[in-house]
C-alpha cells in the first residue's frame, strides 16, 4: 500500500493515466498540460510508442513529468492502489457508469484524496478511447460537454480540461496537507477504504460464486455483474468489509461444490 508524508500536498495523491497512447507527442503535450496545473504524476499504460524527442519537445519544459512517468502493462496494474478511478470518455450506453461533469469529477477526486485515498483520472486511446473492459475498472465516467456538432478533443486538450478543474478545486477548497491516516481516522471507520485491487479481487470471486450457484440461469452474466459492481462501489467498502464478504463467498462456493458432489452421488 502506498504511504505518504503527513506534510505532502494533496496533488501528490492525484495521477493522470494515459492508456494505449498512439502518438508520443501527445504524451509530451499531456505532461505540459499537467505541469501548468500543478500535477506531476503521470502513468502510461501500454503506450504504442515510448516517449521520444517529439514528446520532450512538446512537453515544453515539463521534462521532469516525462522523466518520472511510470509505465504499466495494464490499467488494472496502474490503478491497483487507488481508492477512486475516474474514466474520461464519451457517453456510452454499453457500460452503466455514473456520469460526472469535469467540475463534479474534480470535487469527488479532491474529496477522496483529502480522505487519504489515491485517485486516478484515466484517458483512453486517441481514436477509440477506453474499451469496455477498461471502463469496467472505473468507478465513474467523466464527460466533457463539448459542442455536439464538433466534439472531437485532442488527448492533451482533454487532460488540460480535467487538470484545470482539479487545480481550481484545490485552490477553492484549499484542503492543505492530507494526513496519511485520514481515511482510517474518519468517524466510524477503523479500516482504510478498500483499494482498487481488493475490490477487483472481490468482484472476481463474486462472479465465480454466482456461477457456482447457477444464479444467472443460462442468461449472460454481464448485466447482473455490472449491477452488483455499481451497488458495492456505492457502498464505499473498507478493507475489513471486503474480507468479510469474501469469506461469505468462499462458503457459498464450498457449499455449492458439496451440493454438486451430492447430486452426482459422490
Amino acid at each position: 500500500m502506498t504511504t505518504h508524508s503527513t506534510t505532502e500536498p494533496i496533488t501528490n495523491r492525484l495521477r493522470i493515466v494515459l492508456v494505449g497512447t498512439q502518438h508520443p507527442g501527445n504524451i509530451g503535450s499531456a505532461a505540459r498540460a499537467m505541469k501548468t496545473m500543478g500535477l506531476d504524476r503521470l502513468v502510461l499504460v501500454a503506450p504504442e510508442k515510448a516517449p521520444d524527442r517529439e514528446s520532450e519537445a512538446l512537453a515544453a519544459g515539463a521534462d521532469d513529468v516525462l522523466a518520472s512517468a511510470r509505465t504499466c502493462g495494464t490499467l488494472a496494474e496502474a490503478v491497483a492502489d487507488c481508492r477512486l478511478v475516474l474514466g474520461c470518455t464519451a457517453r456510452s450506453r454499453r457500460i452503466a457508469l455514473d456520469e460526472l461533469l469535469p467540475r463534479d469529477a474534480a470535487s469527488r477526486a479532491l474529496e477522496a484524496a483529502t480522505g487519504g485515498g489515491e485517485v486516478a483520472l484515466v484517458f483512453g486511446r486517441e481514436r477509440t478511447g477506453l474499451d469496455n473492459e477498461e471502463l469496467q475498472l472505473c468507478h465513474a465516467a467523466v464527460h466533457i460537454p463539448a459542442n455536439p456538432e464538433y466534439s472531437s478533443l485532442n488527448l492533451a486538450m482533454a487532460v488540460q480540461v480535467l487538470a484545470y478543474e482539479l487545480r481550481l478545486a484545490v485552490l477553492v477548497g484549499d484542503p492543505g496537507p492530507a494526513p496519511a491516516s485520514a481515511s482510517a481516522s474518519a468517524p466510524g471507520r477503523a479500516e482504510s477504504p478498500a483499494s482498487h485491487s481488493e475490490l477487483e479481487g472481490f468482484f472476481g470471486q463474486l462472479g465465480d460464486a454466482l456461477e457456482a450457484i447457477d444464479f444467472h440461469k443460462g442468461r449472460a452474466p454481464e448485466s447482473a455483474l455490472r449491477k452488483f459492481r455499481r451497488l458495492f462501489l456505492k457502498a464505499g467498502l473498507d478493507s475489513r468489509e471486503v474480507r468479510l464478504l469474501r469469506g461469505v463467498l468462499a462458503d457459498v462456493e464450498r457449499m455449492a461444490m458439496l451440493a454438486g458432489r451430492s447430486a452426482d452421488g459422490g
